[in-house]
């Protein structure tokens, strides 16, 4: 049996963790530190303390079909019970955008790099391979709202069609294949670079790790960069790569060099010594059956390493691929672009986002653990609904008791059990094709408005 929480006289609202099952992975003291570094607590009594406008920015990502200023009544439920209307009352549209704004994205960035941290042990199945941690890099491409603010700092893409419908932006990301957990991140206009600046997100890279990344990010710097951080890569070649072969190895790959393009002369200060795999497919029904795949890698002895446990290995990078389904399909609601209309707040929003989604997957990772269970084989959908109903389960519970509930809620999760992933594959196909109908552009954001009553401009023809 549980127990209402019996609140003090001196307790205040304010000292109170919204989000209090993740307090494990975002502690409430570690959330008003970062505020207190980086000078965003508020100077004076706000209905709105900063803590709480960085609460709410996650869960927004938990509640997406709400509006925002549901999403603050559904955060305050729970206590709202408790303390009298006063002393919590339900806030404005216009105040949670001011104080969503007065924040700013700094304290979400810095939260991330100082919370989101590796969540698998070696004892966590499918983490590691041939000794280190399974880590992958890739980009991905989010639809903001359409305004100026955001085109003109964003940008739009661009495609056979022109230029697309809303300003884009680039996140890349930096993710742990084994448990999904997002542990670094950056959002860029949507022409930059990602193969520049993805070399960013390297800072975040462990020793002792296998780092997985597609042939966009082939070449000399991101490799040499993996290397100064102790940790080894496993890549992709492009087909117009030339990687001689300078030494064959038992098990079929050869070493071959890779050099700076800025070196002319090939000087042996700057090579880097690396192993090519060249692989086919045999299967009828597998794309890329009959072509020739390459991989190259840092794992240089085939006895540490062999050639077809590494292509094996490669494919864990599709783990990514996932994670960005997760984020965008299951959590964020790709239907809709993201809700932010000034750049600074799609930051903020991106970076909430992945709070959000790492508090998730770390408490998924703690269920998994309590059997030995690879956490990929818990149900995301059913983490995130559970989480949302257990909100204000823990604001109404005696804090005692949490511990408790933790565990009933790590029980509950292990219901989500889903079945080994079966050998498949889908097409890469869309069900719905380009409209007939021209795109929207600027001058249609101030179209001109009737100047009188439909019935008055009706004229009747003889």
């Amino acid at each position: 049996m549980y127990s209402i929480r019996q609140l003090a006289p001196s307790v205040t609202p304010r000292d109170e963790h919204l989000l209090a099952m993740f307090e494990q992975t975002l502690p409430y003291a570690t959330i008003q530190a970062v505020l207190q570094e980086l000078g965003a607590r508020e100077r004076r009594c706000r209905a709105l303390p900063a803590a709480w406008v960085l609460l709410w920015t996650l869960a927004l990502s938990l509640y997406p079909h709400q509006a925002t200023a549901h999403v603050w009544a559904t955060l305050v439920h729970g206590l709202r019970l408790l303390w009298p209307a006063p002393g919590l009352p339900l806030v404005s549209k216009s105040a949670l955008c001011q104080a969503r704004y007065r924040l700013g994205a700094r304290p979400l960035v810095a939260l991330l790099h100082r919370v989101c941290q590796p969540l698998a042990t070696p004892s966590t199945p499918g983490a590691f391979q041939f000794g280190r941690r399974l880590l992958a890099l890739d980009g991905t491409i989010e639809d903001l709202p359409d305004s100026p603010a955001n085109a003109r700092v964003f940008g739009r893409g661009r495609n056979q069609q022109g230029p697309t419908a809303f300003p884009q932006a680039l996140v890349v990301l930096l993710v742990e294949c084994g448990t999904h957990a997002v542990l670094d991140a950056g959002v860029w206009p949507v022409h930059t670079s990602e193969t520049r600046v993805s070399r960013r997100l390297l800072r975040s890279l462990p020793p002792a790790t296998l780092l997985l990344y597609d042939k966009a990010h082939y070449g000399y710097p991101t490799a040499l960069a993996v290397r100064t951080r102790g940790a080894d890569f496993l890549g992709r070649v492009p087909a117009s790569a030339v990687l001689p072969p300078l030494q064959r190895l038992s098990d079929g790959s050869y070493l071959s060099r890779l050099y700076p393009a800025t070196d002319k002369h090939r000087s042996q200060t700057t090579l880097l010594v690396v192993r090519v795999l060249e692989y086919t497919l045999t299967d009828p029904h597998r794309p890329g059956r009959g072509e020739r795949h390459r991989l190259f890698t840092s794992l240089l002895d085939p006895a540490d390493a062999p050639a077809l446990d590494l292509i094996c290995a490669y494919h864990e990078r599709w783990e990514v691929e996932l994670t960005i389904d997760e984020l965008d399909t299951h959590q964020r609601l790709l239907q809709q672009p993201l809700r932010s209309q000034r750049p600074v707040g799609v930051i903020q929003e991106v970076y909430a986002l992945l709070l959000a989604h790492y508090a998730i997957r770390a408490v998924m990772s703690d269920a998994a653990q309590t059997v030995a269970l690879d956490p990929r084989r818990l149900s995301f959908v059913h983490a995130v609904r559970l989480l949302s109903a257990a909100l204000p389960d823990f604001q109404q519970v005696d804090p005692a008791q949490h511990p408790a509930l933790y565990q009933r809620l790590l029980a509950d999760l292990m219901r989500g059990r889903l079945p080994p992933r079966a050998n498949r594959l889908h097409p890469r196909v869309v069900k719905r094709r380009r409209t007939h109908h021209p795109p929207k552009r600027p001058i249609h954001r101030r179209w001109p408005q009737p100047t009188m009553p439909f019935r008055d401009a009706v004229a009747i023809l003889i």
